[in-house]
């Protein structure tokens, strides 16, 4: 049934957007290490930008260090270049094997701007959620007036899309105050 494809198109667009807020959240650098800060960024390898994780293996030796070991020992020169380059802000330190960054403690200022931009972040993602919910909406309006579904068909379906973006809704709340609360806790 078309009304199932709709549902079914909403719940896995609503998933992918709290994903892509998940994913760009986990690059926000929370005074502690996470591997994924290096996530998003590319290094020059023969010729091709490739991510970095594909090229080292990335380890947390300690709380507030990453330590990158490289496949290829010959490339290290450029994760190191491709590293300093980032939007990171850490200086990476290299001994010939691997490369070590030491990720800075926050400051109180820097802490409440990542939890503005995490707020920002999320709202974003709830628009996203609120576009979907008016994109099924539409469809469906146009199901009942192709006489596909009834007028009280279309109100349930209009409930349940309902009831998917609330749902979504909440998962990207409790996603922001998660990383938020990481962030203001020193």
């Amino acid at each position: 049934m078309m009304v199932k494809a709709i549902l079914d198109n909403a719940t896995d667009r609503m998933k992918k957007t709290e994903a892509a807020l998940l994913r760009e959240l986990g690059s926000i650098r929370a005074g502690r290490a996470n591997a994924s800060l290096l996530d998003r960024i590319q290094v020059e390898y023969y010729g091709a930008l490739t991510p970095v994780n594909q090229l080292a293996s990335v380890t947390i030796p300690e709380a507030r260090m990453l330590m990158v070991t490289p496949y290829d020992k010959s490339s290290i020169g450029n994760i190191e270049k491709a590293i300093y380059q980032s939007d990171l802000g850490i200086n990476p330190s290299s001994d010939g094997n691997v490369i070590r960054l030491v990720i800075p403690a926050l400051t109180e200022e820097r802490r409440k701007e990542l939890a503005k931009q995490i707020g920002k972040d999320s709202e974003g993602a709830k628009v996203s959620i609120r576009n979907i919910r008016r994109d099924a909406i539409e469809e469906l309006k146009k199901a009942e007036k192709n006489k596909e579904i009834t007028e009280d068909e279309l109100r349930t379906y209009e409930k349940q899309v309902q009831d998917l973006t609330d749902k979504s809704s909440k998962e990207i709340d409790k996603i922001a105050a998660e990383k938020e609360k990481e962030i203001l806790d020193k």
